[in-house]
C-alpha cells in the first residue's frame, strides 16, 4: 500500500489574515511528521499520533497548549484515538496538566482493559504511566485569555455560537500494511462549563476507524457532532457505497440540515483515496500522498507541491 495521511487544524468561523500563514506551516508541518513515519514504516496509529502531537504543542490550535479556556479561566481537554485493524480504542476526557493528551488515550487503548478514562482516573493513570505533569498555566495562551475575555463580555454568552466554537485538531493515516487510524484532540469550547466533554474523546463522533470502511476525523460544533454520530454516519454511507466525498457531504448536510451544526471532516479508505469537506467558514488541512503535499485552509485555496 501507498500510505496516505491527513491532517485538520479545526473547523473555523474566520482565521486572521496575521495567523493564516502560521497556521498553513503547523498544519504541513504535522502533515509531514505523520507521512514520514509512514514512509519510515509506522503503523497508522503512530502517524496518527505523531501528527497530532504536533498540534497539540503547536500554540496556534485549539489542542494541547493552544486550547482554549473553561468558564475558570483552566484547561480541560480531551482527546481518542482508534486502530482500524482491530478496532482497538483510547479515549480520555476532562484531562488536565498534561501536554500531549492524544498520547495519553493511545495508553488507554494500549495499556488498560479499557476504552475510555476521564478526569482524575485520566490524571492517576498519566503520572502511573509516568506522563509528565506541566503546570497548568503552561498551557494557557495570552490569546485565549482574551478571548475568553471576550466571551464572557457578549451578551447572551449563553447561546454558545455554532460557528464560533469549533476547534479541534485531527488526523486520519493509511500505513504500508493496508491499516488504517485516526486521532482527534482538543481543548474544547471558549467559556464552556467546567466538567463540558464534547464529541472528541466520543469513538463514533469525534472519529472512527475500520480497516473494513475507512478512518476519520471529525471538528465542528461538538453537540451537533455528538447528537448525529457524525463519524460513523459518515462512514455507514461509504459502506453503503458512497464515494467519501458523497459521504462527507451528505453526512455534514444533515447535520447543518438538522442541526444548524457546522462542522468539517477528513476521511481515507482502505484503496488510499482521502477526502476532506467542511461546512464552516474555513478549515486548515493537509494531505501527503505519493511524495505531494495537498493543503489549504479556505474553500478555494488548495495548493500542492511536492513533499521536500
Amino acid at each position: 500500500m501507498n500510505p496516505v495521511v491527513v491532517v485538520h487544524g479545526g473547523g473555523a468561523s474566520n482565521i486572521s489574515k496575521d495567523r493564516k500563514e502560521r497556521v498553513r506551516q503547523g498544519i504541513v508541518r504535522a502533515a509531514t511528521v505523520g507521512y514520514n513515519i509512514l514512509k519510515g514504516g509506522g503503523s497508522a496509529v503512530d502517524a496518527v499520533e505523531g501528527a497530532v502531537t504536533v498540534l497539540e504543542d503547536d500554540p496556534e490550535f485549539n489542542a494541547g497548549c493552544g486550547s482554549v479556556l473553561n468558564a475558570n479561566g483552566e484547561v480541560e481537554m480531551d482527546a481518542s484515538i482508534m486502530n482500524g485493524k482491530d478496532l482497538s480504542a483510547g479515549a480520555v476526557s476532562a484531562v488536565r496538566c498534561i501536554a500531549n493528551p492524544i498520547k495519553l488515550a493511545r495508553l488507554v487503548m494500549e495499556k488498560t482493559p479499557h476504552c475510555f478514562l476521564t478526569d482524575q482516573g485520566a490524571t492517576k493513570f498519566a503520572a502511573a504511566m509516568g506522563i509528565p505533569e506541566v503546570p497548568g498555566k503552561q498551557l494557557v495562551t495570552e490569546r485565549n485569555i482574551k478571548r475568553l475575555e471576550k466571551e464572557k463580555h457578549e451578551k447572551d454568552a449563553q447561546k454558545l455560537d455554532c460557528q464560533k466554537n469549533l476547534g479541534t485538531v485531527g488526523a486520519v493515516a493509511l500505513d504500508c500494511k493496508g491499516d488504517v487510524a485516526y486521532a482527534t484532540s482538543t481543548g474544547g469550547i471558549v467559556n464552556k462549563m467546567v466538567g463540558r466533554v464534547g464529541d472528541t474523546p466520543c469513538i463514533g463522533s469525534g472519529g472512527y476507524a475500520d480497516n473494513d470502511i475507512g478512518a476519520i476525523s471529525t471538528t465542528g460544533h461538538g453537540e451537533s457532532i455528538m447528537k448525529t454520530n457524525l463519524a460513523r454516519l459518515a462512514l455507514f454511507h461509504v459502506e453503503q457505497g458512497k464515494t467519501l466525498e458523497e459521504a462527507a457531504d451528505t453526512s455534514l448536510g444533515y447535520m447543518k440540515s438538522r442541526l444548524k451544526g457546522l462542522g468539517g471532516v477528513i476521511l481515507v479508505n482502505k484503496a488510499g483515496d482521502w477526502a476532506v469537506k467542511w461546512t464552516s467558514a474555513s478549515m486548515p488541512w493537509a494531505a501527503v500522498k505519493d511524495g505531494k503535499l495537498h493543503c489549504g485552509i479556505d474553500l478555494d485555496d488548495t495548493c500542492i507541491t511536492d513533499l521536500p
